[in-house]
C-alpha cells in the first residue's frame, strides 16, 4: 500500500497496552459502569455491529411500500411504485423493485423490517436530527459525545478489544467525541487491541507525514477512497474483519450519502436503494464465507423520513417516522411495528413516530453486544424482540 494513502497515530506514551483504548475512557460522570467481570468477556467471540447511514433522510414509504393503500397512490401521483413491480412481503407490504437483492435474506428470516422509526419531536434539520440520532439523546438533550463514543469506552472497561471505523463520511457521526482520533477525506479508523495491531498490517508511514501524524504499533488510522457503498463494504472488510483476531468485537459505519430527495426522486433513490440491497447482500456473503455472519448485525438509519405527500418536483420533503432494516445471522426476520397509516399524517404532513429509535440502539447494545445499553443511552430505553435467544 502507498504511504501517502495512510495516516497513523499513537496513542498516549503512558498507556498500558493491556487496557483497549480505541477512545478516551469514559469520565466518572458518564453512568458508564467500570465494575464488570472483564475475565469472563474478555476472550469472548467478537461480535461485528455495522451502521449503514443513509444520509439526507429516507423515503421510507417508498422503501418499504404500503402498495394496498390506495391512498399512498392518491398522496403520491407521480413517484409512487406502481404495485406490478413491487416485491410482496405480505398482502399489503412490499419492499422498492431495486431492493430484489433483500429478497434471499427475507426468505431465510435474517431480515426485520422496522416500521415506524424516528425520533418522538420532528426535526426538520439535517444537523439537528443527525446530532440527535448519532447521540441517541432525547430531542430536547444537546449532547457532543455519540453513542458509539460511550459503548465503546464500557468495552474498554470490560477491557475487551475494539476495532472501530467510519467510511465514506468525514463525520465522525456515532463516534464524536472521541479522543485521539484521526480524520481524513475518507474515512477514520481505530483499531487499538493489543493482539489486534500486529494484524493490521501493509502500513507504511513516516513520523511527521501528515499533519500530527504518528506511528504506532498499536493504533493505526487508514485512509482510502470509497466513493460507492460497495468501496466501503471492501474497505471496511479489509482493514476491519480480516485484520483482527476473531475476539476483537467491531464497530462499523458506511455512509451512504444522496437520500436528500427534493426533486427527481424516481430515479436517484432507485439507484441508492439499489447500492444499499447489494451492499447488504454482499456483506452477508462475504461475512459468512468468514464465519462471521452469525455474530454479526447490521443495521440502516437515517436523521428523518420524508413526506406523505410528493411535492411539485416529483421529490419529497422532510418528514417523520420511516422503515428501518435489521439483518444478520441472529436476526428473527419479519416485518415489526405498526404499518403506516396514511390517513393519520400529523400537522406538517408527516408520518408519526411509532418506535423510538434509541429501541434499535439499545437492541443492539444489549441483546448482541452483551453491554448495559441504559449505561450507554442514560435512559430507560427496551430493547426489541429481533434476536433469536
Amino acid at each position: 500500500m502507498k504511504r501517502r494513502e495512510f495516516l497513523t497515530m499513537a496513542a498516549a506514551a503512558s498507556a498500558s497496552l493491556s487496557m483497549p483504548r480505541v477512545f478516551a475512557a469514559p469520565h466518572a460522570s458518564s453512568g458508564i459502569s467500570t465494575q464488570l467481570d472483564a475475565g469472563a468477556t474478555g476472550r469472548a467471540p467478537g461480535k461485528l455491529l455495522i451502521l449503514i447511514e443513509l444520509k439526507g433522510g429516507n423515503d421510507g414509504l417508498n422503501t418499504v411500500i404500503p402498495f394496498a393503500d390506495s391512498t399512498y397512490y392518491a398522496l403520491r401521483e407521480h413517484i409512487a411504485i406502481p404495485r406490478d413491480r413491487v416485491l410482496p412481503l405480505d398482502e399489503r407490504t412490499a419492499l422498492h423493485p431495486a431492493m430484489r437483492a433483500l429478497l434471499p435474506l427475507w426468505r431465510d428470516e435474517q431480515l426485520a423490517v422496522v416500521q415506524g422509526v424516528g425520533c418522538a419531536q420532528d426535526h426538520i434539520s439535517h444537523f439537528r436530527s443527525t446530532e440527535i440520532w448519532d447521540t441517541a439523546s432525547c430531542a430536547d438533550v444537546y449532547r457532543r459525545d455519540g453513542w458509539l463514543t460511550r459503548a465503546v469506552g464500557q468495552c474498554a472497561a470490560m477491557q475487551r478489544g475494539v476495532a472501530a471505523a467510519s467510511f465514506g463520511s468525514v463525520e465522525s457521526g456515532p463516534f464524536a467525541g472521541s479522543a485521539d482520533r484521526v480524520e481524513t477525506d475518507e474515512v477514520w479508523a481505530r483499531v487499538d487491541d493489543p493482539d489486534a495491531a500486529p494484524h493490521v498490517e501493509g502500513i507504511d508511514a513516516d513520523e511527521g507525514e501528515g499533519e500530527g501524524a504518528r506511528v504506532s504499533g498499536a493504533t493505526r488510522a487508514l485512509q482510502v477512497s470509497a466513493p460507492t457503498l460497495r468501496d466501503s463494504i471492501d474497505a471496511a472488510l479489509r482493514t476491519i474483519v480480516d485484520r483482527t483476531q476473531p475476539h476483537t468485537c467491531g464497530a462499523i459505519r458506511l455512509t451512504l450519502d444522496g437520500f436528500d430527495t427534493h426533486s427527481n426522486q424516481p430515479a436517484r433513490h432507485a439507484a441508492l436503494l439499489e447500492q444499499l440491497a447489494e451492499g447488504c447482500a454482499t456483506l452477508r456473503a462475504e461475512l459468512t464465507r468468514r464465519g462471521r455472519w452469525r455474530d454479526t448485525l447490521i443495521m440502516t438509519y437515517s436523521e428523518f423520513g420524508r413526506s406523505a405527500r410528493e411535492n411539485i418536483h416529483r421529490g419529497t420533503g422532510h418528514g417523520g417516522g420511516a422503515a428501518h432494516f435489521v439483518l444478520g445471522g441472529q436476526v428473527r426476520g419479519g416485518l415489526y411495528g405498526r404499518a403506516p397509516d396514511l390517513a393519520r399524517l400529523n400537522s406538517a404532513g408527516n408520518l408519526p413516530v411509532e418506535i423510538d429509535f434509541r429501541q434499535l440502539y439499545a437492541t443492539a447494545l444489549g441483546p448482541f453486544l452483551n453491554l448495559d445499553a441504559n449505561a450507554v443511552l442514560q435512559d430507560d430505553v427496551p430493547p426489541l424482540p429481533l434476536l433469536r435467544t
